[in-house]
């Protein structure tokens, strides 16, 4: 019998089989959307939505998101990327098509905090947030009967500092195992090497505690307190080799004052955290984020 989650993904799959997103970077120039446009058009491609941006009108670099819909998409891949090929080198194009049946598949690390593990899963339950989650890896065994009470699958994997390099090389295997595309850290309270990091290029999200740049690396909000802030934040961020400093996605705030100690801190920011997270993991999985250097565009 089919559960209500398969039900909602087949249901998805069935209304995306004919669209895709297209994302774009180049050289600013002229030309580009009507090429871009002429293309989809002869491939009887209707485009529902197009953002463009430029750093700079001259010299600059454009950006393009384009999300269309074409019959029988799903048959024929293989000729839409090789026809864009040629126009995607006459503008030097970075570029790459999204087939938008195609759920992304994910793997969530968590360690103690359960908040932002919480309310990814409560997403996904409710079909908000359109992804596979074949797996949730851990340090600790705190999330498995969260996890576990869902039918995914928890992998606790301890990891210290003299077994570190085996609890990563476990990680990766578990993540070609399941072909994962999509790494997130909900409060995964471990700094990942960088031969880690460098097999997952912007795959990795992460989420920070404190509105970056302010209070990088451990007990920020311990920090903050200390600072006597009057506004406390969270930081999504993809995950680069220098702590807490990848391309931001997203960052909110919410405003605190002398009578707020460090735990009402912790209180007030894990809600901030949890929206944050699920917010930037949404971005990525409809593919509205374009990385630039140790910046991102969000479309």
């Amino acid at each position: 019998m089919e559960s209500i989650k398969e039900r909602q993904v087949r249901l998805y799959q069935e209304s995306q089989k004919d669209k895709a997103r297209l994302l774009i970077s180049c050289p600013d120039q002229p030309g580009i959307v009507a090429a871009v446009s002429d293309f989809l058009y002869k491939q009887g491609a209707n485009i529902l939505a197009s953002n463009q941006y430029s750093t700079d009108r001259h010299n600059g670099t454009f950006f393009m998101r384009v999300e269309f819909e074409a019959p029988e998409l799903d048959k024929k891949e293989a000729l839409f990327k090789t026809g864009f090929t040629n126009v995607a080198e006459q503008f030097g194009m970075k570029w790459d098509v999204v087939f938008a049946y195609k759920l992304k598949r994910a793997a969530i690390f968590v360690s103690k905090e359960l908040h932002c593990l919480r309310e990814l899963l409560w997403e996904w339950q409710s079909g908000d947030l359109m992804a596979e989650i074949p797996l949730v890896i851990s340090n600790h065994e705190d999330a498995r009967e969260v996890v576990e009470s869902l039918q995914i699958p928890f992998y606790h994997i301890p990891v210290t500092k003299e077994t570190k390099k085996e609890a990563e090389e476990e990680q990766l295997r578990l993540l070609t195992e399941y072909s994962i595309d999509t790494i997130v850290l909900a409060r995964y309270m471990q700094i990942l090497s960088p031969e880690f990091v460098a097999r997952q290029k912007n795959k990795i999200i992460n989420i920070h505690h404190s509105f970056l740049p302010a209070f990088v690396g451990a007990k920020p909000y311990e920090r903050a307190f200390d600072r006597g802030v009057k506004l406390i934040g969270a930081t999504s961020h993809y995950v680069t080799d220098d702590l807490d400093e990848g391309p931001i996605i997203e960052q909110d705030i919410m405003r605190v004052n002398h009578q707020d100690d460090v735990r009402m801190l912790k209180k007030i920011g894990a809600s901030i955290e949890r929206s944050v997270l699920a917010r930037a993991v949404k971005w990525h999985l409809e593919d509205r984020i374009i990385v630039h250097g140790n910046k991102t565009i969000v479309f």
